[in-house]
């Protein structure tokens, strides 16, 4: 967390302005949310329990930014980060995931995150161990015929540099050295691994168990069979990654990864609600039908957001200080058609703008990930160079800001319509027609006659399924 601690709002911002283009409310406000929790954490006195984080309620049409926004800002915090929909929760007696569900997917992505961390702490000390083991099998130590001798006679006749045991370790050291430089990683050796043993126990029935009791169940169950090994011959290389991982497993203490996986994310985790408009009810009314399921989901969602205590199979995790970010396009229905009491936990709203063809013309251009960048990465792995003139970048925004406008609005997602309508031929025709060296300039007249055909059918394409 040290060099998090740093981050400003302001830096926050900056970070997300690498990816993001526009929206500048929603990220100062994610951004405040972050900083926020860094506070909590720094505050000393009995009042740090009581510091409850404000969550986020995005209202926006889809592709203009609030995934990305809710993901980047994971990747900075290096919290642990999940994203669900609203609309796979089904109320409790309705066939259906639980809403507990996503409280255990971060606990998950919380153990994988602190496993992470652990593995690099040991791995010199794994990847010494898995030396030895590897120079065992090539050159295996040499043993004694059955008998131990006296060590005053034993010395004495050890001083002979030629016994098998110095021999041994000459030989040891020459091929460690050899191993080292990579001189021995194409030849094969046989190793022994753990077999995963596989436990059918899915005959139970979601109606019976949770996933919880049903994760523990299998894990008791696995921890009473016998650890089973089978050999594989390999080649160095693969053998040294197989190796390092279990030398890695063995090195790691689990209850402590769980105990410190639990405490992240209670206090940096964060949980991603999309399409939360989905479970609001269109009417605003209690109706029979499916609207009487989407309440259930939101009474079920209730308790999790204020603050509830989850068992999971790695312990009891408390929700308090989890970060909700809530999403939907509200297209249908609107914030106010959530109950009352949902609409309270959320109490943070952020209303994200329609992109302009400015702003398409800048996501073209400008973040670290842009389309046009990765397009030029896929080209030159094939030794061909892409290039755009200013003007074609220009058209084609304007076509994608057009048919946004005409067909339906998807955001930013049209950009990957547009991009791959525009290069898919030349795509195809490399390296067979397109050879390697090629130069590709992407130009307006180019942008023109190619994509012409997608504006002129423009009208037809909602006809099509």
């Amino acid at each position: 967390m040290n060099s998090i601690e740093s981050l400003t709002p302001r830096q926050i911002v900056e970070e997300l302005d690498k990816y993001i283009i526009g929206q500048k409310d929603a990220k100062r406000n994610v951004a405040i949310a972050l900083r926020n929790r860094i506070r909590r954490m720094m505050v000393k006195s009995d009042i740090q329990k009581d510091i409850v984080p404000n969550n986020i309620l995005m209202i926006g049409s889809t592709g203009v930014g609030k995934t990305e926004i809710a993901r980047r800002l994971a990747k900075i915090a290096q919290a642990p980060f999940t994203k669900v929909e609203a609309s796979k929760f089904t109320e409790v007696g309705y066939v259906g995931r639980d809403v507990e569900s996503m409280v255990r997917d971060l606990v998950e992505q919380s153990v994988h995150l602190v496993r992470e961390v652990k593995k690099e702490e040991v791995k010199v000390k794994a990847a010494d161990a898995v030396e030895e083991v590897i120079l065992d099998i090539l050159i295996p130590p040499v043993k004694s015929a059955g008998f131990t001798r006296p060590m005053s006679i034993s010395t004495e006749l050890d001083t002979d540099p030629n016994s098998d045991s110095e021999l041994n370790e000459r030989t040891r050291e020459r091929f460690r050295e050899k191993l080292r430089n990579g001189e021995l990683d194409e030849r094969k050796i046989e190793i022994n691994v753990k077999a995963s043993s596989p436990v059918g126990i899915g005959m139970i029935g979601n109606g019976v168990m949770d996933d919880a009791s049903m994760a523990g169940l299998q894990d008791m169950i696995s921890g009473m069979m016998p650890k089973k090994t089978k050999k594989r011959k390999l080649t160095i290389a693969e053998a040294r990654k197989v190796l390092l991982e279990e030398e890695m497993s063995k090195l790691i203490d689990f209850d402590e990864v769980k105990e410190e996986a639990i405490r992240l994310a209670e206090n940096n985790g964060i949980i991603f609600i999309d399409e939360i408009d989905k479970i609001a009810s269109k009417s605003g009314k209690n109706g029979g039908g499916p609207d009487v399921s989407r309440e259930g989901v939101q009474r079920d969602l209730l308790p999790i957001v204020e603050g509830s205590s989850v068992n999971t199979k790695y312990g009891v995790i408390n929700t308090d200080h989890i970060l909700f970010i809530a999403a939907g396009a509200f297209h249908v229905s609107k914030p106010s058609d959530l109950i009352p009491e949902l609409q309270g936990r959320f109490p943070i709203r952020v209303e994200l703008q329609s992109l302009t063809q400015e702003d398409f013309s800048r996501i073209l251009r400008e973040p670290k990930n842009a389309l046009t960048k990765q397009y030029m990465a896929l080209f030159e792995a094939e030794q061909v160079f892409l290039d755009f003139t200013e003007d074609a970048v220009e058209e084609i925004a304007r076509l994608a800001f057009l048919i946004n406008q005409e067909v339906e609005n998807i955001g930013a997602r049209r950009l990957h319509t547009v991009m791959s309508h525009l290069l898919n031929d030349f795509l195809f025709e490399v390296p067979d027609l397109i050879e390697p060296n090629s130069k590709i300039m992407v130009t307006k007249e180019m942008v023109e006659q190619r994509l012409s055909t997608l504006v002129k059918n423009r009208d037809l394409s909602q006809y099509i399924l």
